[in-house]
């Protein structure tokens, strides 16, 4: 115990912030991390659920033999919403993971853009963000 609160004090020490931010505190450092793992639970769970739905949907069949065409299209569509929640919710899990592995490597807080810091402000309400506001609008831009 005593050495997780020593390394979540030298992670505070050691992540960045913007200019006019305060340091981060050891508090906020392990609201930080405690979130992101909770995200990935959470995801992982939302994963597991969108692949039994599909699995479900999928075992029904989509073939329309002796179905009415509103039935079939309506099941089509019900099985690309869930593939499609399945998909969005692995690229955020693996959004998270990233942001831990930074975390671990001692280079959480950086933008992967541009090598400035994200800014706590941002991190806090966006545990997994990896790139700066500024950055991150150049890319959607695109």
């Amino acid at each position: 115990m005593a050495s997780t609160k020593k390394a979540v004090a030298d992670t505070a020490a050691l992540l960045p912030v913007r200019d006019g931010e305060d340091p981060w505190t050891s508090e906020e450092v392990a609201e930080v991390r405690a979130e992101l793992l909770d995200e990935v639970d959470r995801m992982e769970q939302t994963i597991a659920d969108a692949e039994a739905e599909l699995s479900g949907l999928l075992r029904e069949g989509s073939d329309g033999a002796g179905r009415d065409p509103a039935d079939v299209g309506s099941s089509n569509f019900e099985r690309d919403q869930e593939m499609s929640l399945a998909h969005n919710s692995r690229e955020m899990l693996e959004q998270v993971k990233l942001a831990l592995a930074l975390f671990d490597r001692g280079e959480y807080g950086y933008c992967e853009s541009c090598g400035l810091p994200i800014g706590k402000g941002r991190l806090q309400a966006f545990p997994r963000a990896t790139m700066c506001v500024t950055c991150k609008q150049r890319e959607e831009r695109r």
